[in-house]
């Protein structure tokens, strides 16, 4: 082999080192335990870097889901629940989530938006097949003080057997609560 050919190998793989080791949107993971039962979420949290999101001209409208949003990037945001959960949406709309695995998508362009709970699991985040939606339920909306760079999901819990799926990025801030049975 080639110096040269040598040298371009060693540089090819640096930057796929590099590449892996600093991705544009890095794996995230928030995490509850309520009653003794965990509820998990992996995510990929990708970053604004000066462009806009949500809206008509936002990038996630370019998305072939659109208007249907991964919540996230990459890979699809998994929810993995140990307990039997109900979800509670404004105006007294429920949706019952057996124990087990799940993907979570949102609807943007309504409003409020709507939290998906999907049956398909360990997709690529822009693979979605509405037929299998476990339900949909509708999301508190709030606009934080200032835009939110990096997308940032959080799960708390809120006393007794109660919890808040969160969802924080550029100029929203989409909550619900959750029963965990």
């Amino acid at each position: 082999m080639s110096k040269s050919i040598q040298i371009s190998a060693t540089l090819l793989a640096c930057a796929a080192l590099c590449a892996a080791s600093n991705p544009q949107s890095p794996a995230a993971e928030t995490s509850v335990t309520i009653g003794g039962k965990s509820i998990t979420i992996k995510y990929s949290a990708p970053s604004l870097r000066g462009r806009q999101m949500f809206g008509p001209d936002g990038r996630i409208s370019k998305d072939p889901t659109w208007p249907v949003w991964r919540t996230g990037a990459d890979d699809a945001t998994a929810l993995h629940t140990d307990a039997d959960l109900n979800i509670n949406g404004p105006g007294g709309t429920n949706l019952d989530v057996p124990k087990g695995d799940y993907t979570i998508f949102t609807l943007v362009n309504v409003t409020p938006w709507q939290l998906i709970i999907n049956k398909q699991t360990k997709q690529w985040g822009l693979t979605y097949k509405k037929e299998m939606d476990l339900g949909r339920v509708p999301m508190t909306i709030a606009k934080p003080s200032a835009p939110i760079e990096t997308l940032k999901i959080t799960l708390s819990a809120a006393g007794a057997n109660k919890g808040k799926l969160q969802i924080e990025w550029e100029n929203v801030i989409a909550s619900v609560p959750f029963t965990v049975k």
